[in-house]
């Protein structure tokens, strides 16, 4: 592991070492975690976009230009977009749900 230096208000680290002391844990085990999630979080932010791009590629779904997808939905329900054929995001074959 390596070693880093930071900055920070003195107010804030009191607060964090006590927090950590209540937790029963220590500052340097909240930072790691702290900035794990937020790894974590910005790989799923990644991989749900990436998801959504390669959903809007496949779609096949096609509306007149100014068309709010969101009120046609809550106005007809579901069954006016049912049809449409979709790529799984898993990874499997698309499909006519």
């Amino acid at each position: 592991m390596k070693n880093v230096t930071l900055a920070m208000d003195e107010t804030l680290l009191e607060r964090a070492r006590a927090l950590a002391e209540r937790r029963h844990t220590t500052l340097n085990a909240m930072v790691r975690s702290l900035l794990a999630q937020e790894v974590e979080q910005d790989a799923r932010i990644e991989w749900a976009r990436a998801g959504m791009r390669k959903l809007m590629e496949e779609s096949t779904l096609e509306f007149e230009p100014g068309t709010n997808v969101k009120e046609l939905s809550r106005r007809h329900g579901a069954d006016e977009l049912h049809g449409h054929q979709y790529s799984d995001l898993g990874g499997g074959e698309a499909s006519d749900r």
